[in-house]
C-alpha cells in the first residue's frame, strides 16, 4: 500500500475542493494520505476536518515508507516541500493552485489522471540539483541548501553594493549592483530570469551568476560548471546585508565569506511523458502566442 505525503502552505476555501478530490482519489486506490502537521491543524481549525488524519512534522518523518510527496500550491510551496524531502529520495510532484507554476505544473483538473498514471508507473524521475551554502556563522543551520537560487543583496533602499566573486578560488569579478544571484538550472526560470539570466534545461551541470540591476552595462550573467566552488563577499555603506536561499533570508555581516557548492544530493521530480520542460517553458512564457507560428 502506497503512502502519499501532502504539503500545502496555505489553503483558501476555493482550494478545499482540490484537496478533497486529491484525498478522495488516494483513498479510492487504497493508499494512505499523510498530511503535514500544520496543514492538518489548519484544516481542523478553519474547515472542521476530523482530527484523526495521519500527519508528518519534520524531514526525519519522511526517511522511510513514503512513495510520493505531493505539493499543493505554487512554486513557493514546491520549494518549501524540498526542506521535508532533503536526501530521503522521496519523489515530489507539484499540483498547481497558484499562478505561473514552472515546478508545480500539474493542473488541478488533472488530479485523478495523475494518480492513475502514477499507479501504472507511467512517469519518470527527473533529477534536480541543489546549491549548498556555507558561512562563517552557519546562518542557515542544516537547511543550508536551495533548489532555485541564492541571493546576496542590499537591504531595503540602501545604496548600491559591491559583491566580490571568486570561482574555484580564482578572482572572477566585482559586481557593482543591487546584489548577485547564484542559481541552479531549476532556478534559471525564477529570479535569475527576471534579471536577464538565461534559461537552462534541468540536466545541465552548471551554476549561473546573475547580477541584480548591475551598474556596469557590460556585465552579463555567467554560466560556470557546478563542480567549481563559488565564493562571495559583499561590501558597501551598511554593516549588514541579506543572504537568501529560495526566499528564506538571513542578515549577513559585511565581509563575511559565503561559499557555494553543489549539494551532495539531488531530488526526484515526477515527470510525465506529455509534460516535459520544453512544453512548460513554451506554454508558461507564451512563446506559442506569436501568430507567425501559425502561418
Amino acid at each position: 500500500m502506497k503512502r502519499i505525503a501532502i504539503y500545502a502552505k496555505k489553503l483558501y476555501k476555493s482550494d478545499l475542493l482540490i484537496l478533497e478530490a486529491l484525498l478522495s482519489g488516494i483513498q479510492e486506490k487504497g493508499w494512505t494520505a499523510v498530511l503535514e502537521l500544520e496543514l492538518s491543524q489548519m484544516l481542523q481549525s478553519k474547515f472542521q476536518y476530523p482530527a484523526n488524519l495521519q500527519t508528518f512534522e519534520t524531514h526525519q518523518d519522511l526517511k522511510q515508507g513514503y512513495d510520493l510527496l505531493i505539493s499543493l500550491g505554487g512554486d513557493g510551496t514546491f520549494l518549501k516541500s524540498v526542506s521535508f524531502i532533503r536526501d530521503s529520495g522521496v519523489p515530489i510532484l507539484g499540483i498547481n493552485t497558484g499562478r505561473l507554476g514552472f515546478l508545480s505544473n500539474i493542473a488541478k483538473t488533472q488530479i485523478q489522471q495523475t494518480l492513475d498514471r502514477f499507479e501504472k508507473g507511467q512517469f519518470e524521475f527527473q533529477k534536480r540539483s541543489l546549491l549548498r551554502v556555507e558561512t562563517d556563522d552557519q546562518l542557515f543551520g542544516d537547511e543550508n541548501f536551495a533548489l532555485n537560487e541564492l541571493t546576496l543583496q542590499k537591504k531595503d533602499t540602501s545604496s548600491m553594493v559591491k559583491v566580490h566573486a571568486y570561482l574555484d578560488d580564482k578572482y572572477l569579478n566585482t559586481y557593482w549592483a543591487d546584489g548577485l544571484i547564484v542559481s541552479t538550472p531549476t532556478g534559471s526560470t525564477a529570479y535569475s530570469l527576471s534579471c536577464g539570466g538565461p534559461i537552462i534545461t534541468p540536466g545541465c551541470q552548471v551554476h549561473m551568476l546573475t547580477p541584480i540591476a548591475a551598474h556596469n552595462l557590460n556585465v552579463r550573467p555567467v554560466v560556470v560548471p557546478d563542480h567549481m566552488p563559488i565564493s562571495l563577499q559583499i561590501e558597501g555603506r551598511d554593516r549588514s546585508y541579506l543572504l537568501s536561499l529560495d526566499g528564506h533570508s538571513r542578515q549577513i555581516k559585511q565581509g563575511e565569506k559565503v561559499k557555494i557548492t553543489k549539494a551532495e544530493f539531488m531530488i526526484n521530480v515526477v515527470k510525465f511523458e506529455d509534460n516535459n520542460f520544453l512544453d512548460t517553458i513554451r506554454n508558461k512564457m507564451l512563446w506559442g502566442s506569436d501568430t507567425r507560428n501559425d502561418l
